[in-house]
């Protein structure tokens, strides 16, 4: 599960498409359960909005999603998540303006369960090397004010088309997934700085990062001690294996693999609570990805539990021990959408 994982497919055609667009630019060419909030009417798509010394072209969110495209509820959905644990209450799509007709996936919430990030993009059948270019495909920010999510924001971590995604946040220093121009592979790791409500000194993570330890969809601690990732590397027993770097003197040391949890199967996008003691991630189940939690007791990661299944991944927690997660819409073997759900803890 994971978008980054599909923009793999895509990445050698962006790098193309990043050629010729900046060809044309250079040469002067024309340039709990929430009730169900219908999204409004669309109208033809405005102008873009101009961004100041950047070629980007911006639209609003929802001005690409196609017309006719249809909401799947609970109540359509032929394979809804499985909820397997007595710690929580059945999981339930947040509301609109979090969910869309259009895809959202790759959520992060801050621990205060005040600020969430997602990745957006209006139609899932469009291939990914095109997505680059529609002016909406990006990474949103909504802030939780008076108990209601506000309409999110596009996050600009980049002035030049660029395909962003699986955010990681901790305090005023952001952590993501690219395609870009300046990587040291297809998908690199960048970070970015929060500077007066702005994303901005956006830089490659590093060689050592990026090439030297294969890091993918990622989660530091939060003492930053531990950065936990999954990658597909050579020493790895599945798909994805999940594995640990530890930070001794400000450099992160090499990778560790995380036994307890790694299998023959796939296993990544790991999440740690702020206690440090729960290791949350996804893996395949029953042929579909699911939701499973590792407890930490005497300093050692336990066999993993299942918590949610089908079609459910990405996991995300706020300090209430709330779960949110991506749920993939299959029909005939096809996703035709995406939503972000949310399990409460119970009392």
């Amino acid at each position: 599960m994971g978008h980054m994982e599909r923009i793999h497919r895509g990445a050698k055609m962006i790098r193309l498409i990043l050629f010729i667009s900046a060809f044309l630019l250079l040469f002067g060419c024309p340039q709990k359960t929430a009730p169900e909030i219908p999204a409004p009417e669309h109208e033809p798509a405005p102008e873009p909005e101009p961004q100041p010394e950047s070629s980007l072209v911006i639209y609003p969110r929802e001005s690409k999603i196609p017309e006719g495209a249809i909401k799947i509820t609970p109540e359509t959905d032929i394979y809804p998540p499985i909820l397997h644990s007595d710690e929580f209450e059945e999981p339930v799509p947040m509301p609109y303006p979090i969910n869309t007709k259009g895809a959202e996936d790759s959520p992060f919430i801050t621990p205060d369960g005040n600020n969430f990030y997602v990745w957006f993009t209006p139609d899932p059948q469009i291939p990914v090397e095109l997505q680059v270019l529609d002016g909406v495909t990006a990474i949103y920010w909504s802030k939780k004010e008076n108990g209601q999510w506000q309409e999110p924001e596009r996050l600009i971590l980049n002035d030049e088309y660029s395909l962003d995604g699986c955010l990681f946040v901790q305090g005023n220093e952001a952590w993501f997934c690219s395609v870009r121009a300046g990587n040291s592979r297809e998908i690199d790791i960048w970070t970015a700085e929060l500077v007066d409500g702005t994303w901005t000194n956006w830089e490659n993570a590093g060689e050592q990062l990026n090439l030297g330890y294969w890091v993918g969809e990622m989660h530091i601690t939060s003492d930053g001690t531990q950065l936990y990732y999954h990658s597909e590397k050579e020493d790895s027993l599945g798909c994805y294996d999940i594995y640990v770097l530890e930070r001794v003197d400000g450099i992160w040391q090499p990778p560790e693999p995380v036994e307890a949890v790694n299998t023959e199967g796939c296993e990544g996008w790991p999440f740690v609570n702020e206690e440090m003691d729960e290791l949350w991630f996804t893996r395949t189940y029953m042929g579909s990805p699911a939701i499973y939690k590792s407890d930490l007791i005497n300093g050692a990661w336990q066999e993993p539990e299942l918590i949610i299944s089908q079609f459910a991944g990405e996991p995300t927690l706020d300090r209430q021990g709330n779960l949110y997660f991506t749920h993939h819409f299959y029909e005939n073997g096809t996703m035709i959408e995406a939503d972000i759900y949310v399990a409460y803890k119970k009392d």
